[in-house]
């Protein structure tokens, strides 16, 4: 009698386990395209974390050094240099900032480190942007951007990153 209610609540312990783990597990990415003239290209993936989204990214093909690094508002690809993409996705209308400190578009991301060889990785959280849900933080169908030069998170509004070398569009997977 115990095995056979065992048994049949088998079912339901697997239903309730995915439907637990789906908000958090939830993942899309973006696969990074080189813009006209250059040849970075990359992975970046995003994860609902609770009321976070983990970034995860791979990027090759850069300079050694800083790279700005940004969600952007449209999910556009199109133009040779990126400019398709709009700004940074910013619903908040907060200024460019660093992603730790203070006021930020909730589209800022840390810097991209580019090794001797030209490769980078990074792994973050960010607060104010989700995988799905409420569209005004949704970063789903938005472009990622990784820029030519360092992010200084001071100059409005972009951030003195210069010319757009990857871009990609936020999908899910």
């Amino acid at each position: 009698m115990k095995m056979r209610n065992v048994l049949a609540a088998l079912p339901l312990a697997a239903m309730l386990a995915a439907c637990a783990g789906s908000g958090s597990d939830r993942g899309v990415e973006a696969v990074l395209k080189p813009t006209q003239g250059s040849s970075a290209q990359g992975t970046v993936l995003f994860r609902q974390d609770g009321d976070a989204v983990v970034v995860t990214a791979k990027v090759t093909g850069l300079a050694p050094g800083a790279h700005g690094f940004h969600i952007h508002e449209k999910g556009d690809c199109s133009a040779p240099d990126a400019t398709s993409a709009g700004g940074h996705f910013n619903p908040s209308a907060k200024p460019h900032g660093h992603p730790d400190h203070g006021d930020h578009h909730v589209g800022d991301m840390p810097m991209l480190v580019a090794d001797a060889s030209g490769a980078a990785s990074l792994t973050a959280r960010l607060a104010g942007v989700s995988v799905g849900g409420d569209p005004a933080s949704s970063i789903l169908g938005r472009g990622v951007i990784v820029h030519a030069a360092a992010d200084d998170f001071k100059t409005q509004p972009t951030g003195n990153s210069g010319a757009r070398v990857a871009c990609g569009v936020i999908a899910g997977r």
